[in-house]
């Protein structure tokens, strides 16, 4: 599974990264610092939550 963040619809509210921060990385302004990444199997569930945390659906999901 790979998940892509479209950083321009990002409004920083972070909560990627309270779902799960095993994944999900801020940066210094409160903003998912990742753009793209391959999810390791183990933490599927994880990036899955997290994204579906985003208010803005800034985090697509591609199988």
């Amino acid at each position: 599974m790979k998940i892509v963040v479209d950083r321009d619809t990002c409004q920083g509210h972070g909560r990627c990264a309270v779902y799960a921060p095993e994944v999900y990385e801020l940066d210094d302004e409160g903003y998912c610092a990742i753009t793209e990444l391959l999810v390791p199997a183990t933490q599927e569930d994880a990036a899955l939550s997290g994204a579906d945390a985003c208010p803005e659906n800034a985090i697509e999901v591609i199988d």
